[in-house]
C-alpha cells in the first residue's frame, strides 16, 4: 500500500484510541513513525531511499522478515523492557502497516521464517486501495466530528 493509505489507517486508530491514552502527543508521533518504518526494506519507498536503509536492504528483501509479526513482536518486547512508554504506539503503528499490507496482492509472510503468505485482492495504488483510503478518510472525519461534539 501507499504511505498515505498506511498513515490514514493509523490516524483512524489513533483517533479511536486517543481518549484512553495518557501520553497523547508521544502516542500520536510514535504510532505515525512506526507506521512508516516497515517499508525501510524497499528501495522504492521514501524511507528506503535513504543511504542507511540501503545497507539494511542488502541483507533483507522487501516484505521479508521486516514485514512480519515475528519481527514486530521481537522489537516490541525489547521496547517493553527498555522504553515501555513507546511500546504500545510502536506496536499499533507497525502492526497496522503489516495488517494493511496483508490485504494486498503481494501480501506478507506474517510469521517469518514460515513461508506461508497472507494476501488479499488490493493492488497498491489502484482502485481498491483508493476505495480503502477514502473509507478511512471518511472514518477519520466521523471520529473527528464525534470528538469535537463531545468537547463542545
Amino acid at each position: 500500500m501507499m504511505l498515505r493509505t498506511h498513515l490514514v489507517i493509523s490516524l483512524f486508530f489513533i483517533l479511536l484510541l486517543l481518549p484512553n491514552v495518557s501520553h497523547q502527543i508521544s502516542f500520536v508521533l510514535i504510532t505515525l513513525i512506526a507506521t512508516y518504518l516497515p517499508d525501510i526494506d524497499s528501495r522504492f519507498s521514501s524511507i528506503g531511499r535513504r543511504r542507511l536503509s540501503r545497507i539494511l536492504q542488502f541483507f533483507t528483501r522487501h516484505r521479508g522478515v521486516i514485514h512480519s509479526f515475528t519481527f514486530l513482536i521481537f522489537i516490541t518486547l525489547i521496547l517493553v523492557f527498555f522504553f515501555p512508554i513507546i511500546a504500545l504506539p510502536f506496536f499499533l503503528g507497525y502492526g497496522l502497516h503489516l495488517m494493511a499490507d496483508s490485504f494486498t496482492v503481494d501480501g506478507i509472510t506474517p510469521f517469518w521464517p514460515y513461508r506461508s503468505k497472507s494476501r488479499g485482492d488490493i493492488r497498491t495504488g489502484e482502485g481498491s486501495e483508493k476505495i480503502a483510503l477514502v473509507g478511512f478518510i471518511l472514518g477519520c472525519l466521523i471520529l473527528l466530528i464525534l470528538r469535537i461534539s463531545v468537547m463542545v
